[in-house]
């Protein structure tokens, strides 16, 4: 036999080498979109029909502006909107604005909307001859009870007090108002104050929330509630109706947070504008909750100029799912020392979203037995959803959404449950191996579901709903008696056995399941935005093979195209070990997942991908940080823009913080 060379060896070694090496970088190298196929950033594209900026103004002062009253220099009030004026922004009344939302004259491209908050002298003083000197509109919404206080006295301004003459006298307000340049909003009479809204003593916008009395240890009514808003907004808009003789259509929310019930009351007399602090455009269409940016810490023209030319640009959602379950100890203490650690995690992870249990789930089956609000039809464990909520939202803006079971509840045992046909016994019974689910098909627990949302949304404050992954039907449910008869009424057999006998009747049967669950989220949507505002946000849990496989839609009644056109965020369990992925295959298995949410336009903007944490074939075992960081790595350099993980051990520090933020906060690594 010939011998080969030494020198052929190694050269053979390193094509090898090299091959390798090629190999595993190409694993990694995003997806290739041509130049003419790449989307255009939202500033390069057209202005959208009927959108506007609104710019959320309040003091102004010559020099050292307080930011306890958010105040801008005159110099940088007149720099901004110079710019504004020089790169096309036009200033739309609110008369342009109502007139577009009626069908008339579409608004000007980059339509920019001003408005001033409060009522400070600062506008007469200063803004009103600037304004006067561009020809431009703008709204002022002062504070009734403020403008009420007599000279010489301190104006009571949040439990702050302010020296009277920093605040507008009326007859300046009837000034203003005769400039015909100025519409006068309203920003409520005497609810510009934190009021206390649950046991522990967070204090929230008197406006948006129902007030907890620490004395009976008892919630605000409704009636109660209701009757607080009515008086306060019929008082302010008879005040300046008096001094303006002009109808008030325009209403300000204080502190920005909006409520569903006050903005009915609100709708009731006579409003047709409501703006609230919410990030992006304002919409015509959508003018009782318009979005508003916040002028806030007297921002330099640079800042000023990107802030406004960004904020068409979609957000990225980065998540970290928390578990109510491991802040909660019996012990007070304790349970204060773990709120503050988790506090520290998210604010030290500088990520913009939670998803927050607002359940409790002790025994780990996903079946609730308690939640941590107070409600109508399950024990309370303790009152502490709406104080973690307003803790994460206010020490470290990030954004929470409520985490809920869409069916899981504990209730009522005669309420139906959601029962299994077995064709072997020939008789339906609940699977002991998945989620213990009431019928959505029976309106008795329909209703108390809905109830439970709707306390959910009197008692806490926050940004979203995420439906939890037991929404599910498989392909021998749902049978009980209620959806057995919600077939029969749909015009199909109402038999499981006879509703299997054929492809077509099955598929009719598998989209009325999956259509039945979005339809009833819808409904806890609407419910609970008729209480909390209609800013709130939809989040549901999908399982991976209804994404990877359709056809396995009959085994979930979960359909990727249903759920990208109902809510606003669709969350994929992107779960490899969980799937029971190959080893060393795992990335392969999320560029699938990405890839098929990237097949329809637009989705992944409203896709956040949930990774896991916890090797839960391994109790109690963490996924390695290094390993989920680099999930992450991968999820975004194939094209994924939001992404997250469950659980958060914050009191373990799981996954680590030194190895995930890199990987997972926009400050650190931001979308492309």
């Amino acid at each position: 036999m010939t011998r080969f060379p030494q020198r052929a060896w190694r050269r053979l070694l390193w094509l090898l080498l090299a091959a390798c090496l090629l190999a595993g970088c190409a694993k990694d190298i995003p997806v290739f979109t041509p130049p003419a196929q790449r989307p255009l950033a939202a500033a390069e594209q057209p202005w959208p029909a009927n959108h506007l900026v609104v710019l959320a103004y309040h003091d102004v002062e010559d020099k050292d502006p307080d930011q306890a009253y958010l105040s801008v220099r005159t110099d940088h009030l007149i720099g901004q909107l110079a710019w504004l004026r020089e790169n096309g922004y036009q200033a739309v009344s609110v008369d342009q604005v109502l007139a577009a939302r009626r069908g008339g004259k579409p608004l000007p491209a980059r339509a920019v909307l001003l408005t001033f908050d409060d009522g400070y002298r600062s506008f007469h003083a200063r803004v009103l001859p600037i304004l006067k000197a561009y020809r431009w509109p703008a709204v002022l919404a002062p504070v009734g009870a403020w403008l009420d206080t007599p000279a010489g006295q301190p104006v009571d301004f949040g439990g702050t007090p302010t020296a009277r003459d920093r605040l507008l006298t009326w007859p300046q307000l009837r000034e203003i108002s005769a400039s015909g340049l100025v519409e006068i909003g309203a920003h409520t009479d005497a609810l510009h104050y934190g009021i206390n809204a649950n046991p522990q003593g967070n204090t929230e916008p008197a406006a948006a929330v129902r007030g907890f009395d620490a004395g009976t240890g008892r919630y605000e009514t409704d009636a109660a509630y209701e009757t607080r808003v009515r008086t306060d907004v019929q008082r302010i808009t008879r005040k300046i109706h008096a001094v303006t003789g002009k109808p008030v259509r325009v209403w300000i929310w204080p502190y920005g947070a909006e409520g569903g019930t006050a903005l009915r009351i609100i709708g009731e007399n006579g409003y047709e504008m409501a703006l609230t602090l919410e990030d992006g455009l304002a919409r015509v269409d959508k003018l009782m909750s318009g979005a508003r940016m916040l002028l806030a810490d007297d921002p330099g023209l640079r800042a000023f100029a990107q802030s406004v030319a960004t904020m068409e640009e979609p957000s990225a959602m980065r998540v970290a799912h928390v578990d109510l379950d491991y802040v909660y100890d019996p012990d007070p203490a304790q349970l204060n020392r773990n709120l503050d650690q988790l506090v520290q995690r998210i604010y030290d992870l500088k990520i913009n979203t939670v998803f927050l249990q607002a359940f409790s789930d002790e025994d780990g089956d996903g079946l609730v037995r308690s939640v941590y609000f107070p409600n109508r039809w399950l024990p309370m464990r303790t009152d502490l959803f709406n104080r973690v909520a307003w803790q994460l939202d206010n020490r470290t803006n990030a954004k929470v959404y409520a985490w809920m079971p869409v069916l899981s509840f504990d209730m009522d045992p005669s309420l139906p449950r959601v029962t299994r046909w077995d064709p072997a016994a020939n008789r339906a019974e609940v699977d002991a191996k998945q989620y213990r689910r009431l019928s959505p098909f029976d309106p008795v627990a329909r209703q108390r579901i809905t109830e439970v949302y709707e306390d959910l949304a009197r008692h806490a404050f926050f940004e979203g709903l995420l439906f939890h992954d037991d929404a599910i039907l498989g392909d021998f449910e749902d049978a009980s008696a209620p959806a057995l008869a919600a077939y029969r009424k749909a015009g199909l057999p109402d038999n499981v056995a006879a509703l299997r006998t054929d492809p077509e009747t099955m598929q009719r049967w598998t989209r009325m399941k999956s259509r039945a669950l979005v339809d009833f989220t819808q409904e806890l949507t609407q419910r609970v935005r008729a209480i909390r505002g209609p800013a709130i946000k939809t989040a549901r849990n999908i399982f991976a093979m209804p994404i990877l496989q359709p056809q396995s839609e009959a085994w979930f009644a979960q359909n990727l195209d249903d759920f990208l056109a109902a809510y606003d965020w669709t969350a994929p369990m992107a779960m490899p070990y969980m799937e029971q992925v190959p080893r060393g295959q795992e990335h392969q298995w999320l560029d699938r997942i990405v890839d098929a949410v990237a097949q329809r336009p637009g989705a992944l903007r409203r896709t956040v991908f949930e990774l896991q944490a916890r090797d839960w074939r391994k109790p109690e075992t963490p996924v390695d940080s290094k390993v989920l960081a680099g999930w992450m790595q991968r999820l975004q350099r194939r094209g994924a823009l939001s992404f997250g993980y469950y659980p958060d051990d914050f009191l373990n520090n799981q996954p680590r913080l030194d190895l995930i933020r890199p990987a997972l906060s926009n400050a650190w690594y931001p979308a492309p």
